[in-house]
């Protein structure tokens, strides 16, 4: 849009929020009868395209109502992840592939009005004094908003998108981020109560992995998803129950953590407990859950599963540190039955790269053991483009007794 446009933009939209009745509740198709009434007005005598006055009109309406420039990105099911870095630089990763965005804020004053409009629609607090938040948009979509001082290059908003329809398990096999031997062994595996934790490093598709596998517990047990930041999509469990931590804010409300509503789940009677993603010393009551006998899946990040482990035991410090590491890691060892590890390839695609048992016994020198199921490898022939590769099976699952109790059975190979 040129200059002559982005003026009358502007223009238009200050006359119009000044005409705006404040002592009642506009819907939206009043918003879009006065935008229409004003352009009406204004274009009677220019010479503006079709095209530009649809543009005129969905921005001005976006201006007002909506997320701004962002909202046509947040509307767009291909675009993946918004990357706002200030006022002028927003980029992309469309299909894939991370690209500039040609759009900008007119002013700092337009972007912080957006930040505190999306902070507010989720009872959410951010300004100088509590510049980090994390939120999340009404389409599920995850928000983290970073403000100055801390960004020294202007407010930051990282915007995650979401499929609007989730992505199951059969999408994931014709992606080819698993074959569907290793979706049926997971699929039994979840049936049959094993404790999961899925790894990987950001944007491996952790979350959109965990979603998945979720559709394999049973339709008529209790679910609790526990999160910091809603976005589990869990599908076809009526008893699902979800709960979501709380920042403090400037009403005095006390802020509820991730470990708050861990130990409150235990008391709703919970069949499985699906906590999103472990960062800290929640890490501790999502073991105490495993080893109190709820089945639970969750997530965190690492480059490995045995990196993984690592990181397990150090989040584990941080919320008891008294206790020796030894005992720390036999808390990990007896809780978590399987890590699944994710990755993203040079190619982009996401792939499922190792599953490995946790074994209940620790090594001679007090360490955690990892009994190696699967892992992908990839073809000698390989290109940058396309990374072909096979999942090849490396031992077997040496604890069955879940597997035995439920009366379910491996697939053979």
């Amino acid at each position: 849009m040129d200059q002559k446009l982005e003026s009358l933009k502007r223009s238009l939209r200050q006359e119009i929020i000044s005409s705006i009745d404040y002592s009642r509740d506009i819907s939206d198709e009043e918003m879009y009868g006065l935008v229409d009434q004003r352009l009406s007005e204004r274009l009677r005598h220019l010479a503006v395209s079709v095209e530009d006055r649809k543009r005129l009109r969905m921005q001005i309406f976006n201006s007002i109502r909506k997320l701004d420039v962002l909202q046509q990105l947040v509307d767009d099911p291909q675009v993946t992840e918004i990357m706002v870095n200030g006022t002028d630089n927003i980029f992309i990763e469309k299909n894939g592939s991370l690209s500039r965005f040609n759009g900008k804020f007119e002013s700092g004053e337009k972007l912080e009005d957006v930040i505190q409009q999306i902070v507010a629609s989720c009872n959410r607090v951010v300004n100088q004094s509590q510049p980090i938040v994390d939120a999340r948009l009404s389409n599920g979509s995850r928000v983290n908003i970073v403000l100055d001082p801390v960004a020294l290059n202007g407010p930051i908003i990282t915007i995650r998108r979401f499929p609007d329809k989730p992505i199951d398990i059969e999408r994931l096999i014709s992606l080819g981020s698993i074959s569907p031997y290793l979706c049926e062994y997971l699929g039994i595996l979840v049936k049959s109560g094993y404790n999961i934790f899925i790894s990987g490093g950001t944007g491996s598709g952790k979350t959109t992995f965990l979603n998945a596998l979720s559709d394999f517990i049973p339709k008529d047990l209790r679910v609790l998803t526990i999160e910091d930041s809603a976005e589990l999509q869990i599908m076809g469990v009526p008893n699902l129950v979800r709960l979501e931590a709380r920042n403090a804010n400037v009403e005095g409300c006390a802020p509820i953590t991730i470990r708050d509503l861990i130990k409150s789940s235990l008391r709703m009677r919970p069949d499985w407990v699906i906590v999103g993603e472990v960062r800290g010393g929640e890490c501790v009551d999502m073991l105490q859950a495993m080893n109190t006998g709820h089945m639970s899946m969750s997530t965190g990040h690492a480059n490995s599963a045995y990196d993984m482990l690592y990181r397990l035991e150090t989040m584990s410090l941080m919320g008891m540190g008294e206790l020796p590491l030894t005992a720390v890691r036999g808390q990990i060892a007896a809780g978590i039955d399987i890590i699944v590890h994710l990755g993203r390839l040079r190619d982009r695609s996401r792939k499922v790269l190792e599953i490995s048992e946790v074994e209940k016994e620790l090594d001679g020198a007090g360490r955690i053991r990892l009994n190696p199921l699967f892992r992908f490898v990839e073809s000698n022939n390989n290109s940058n483009e396309k990374v072909k590769g096979e999942w090849r099976k490396l031992g077997e699952i040496k604890n069955t007794e879940k597997l035995v109790a439920a009366g379910f059975e491996l697939p053979s190979s």
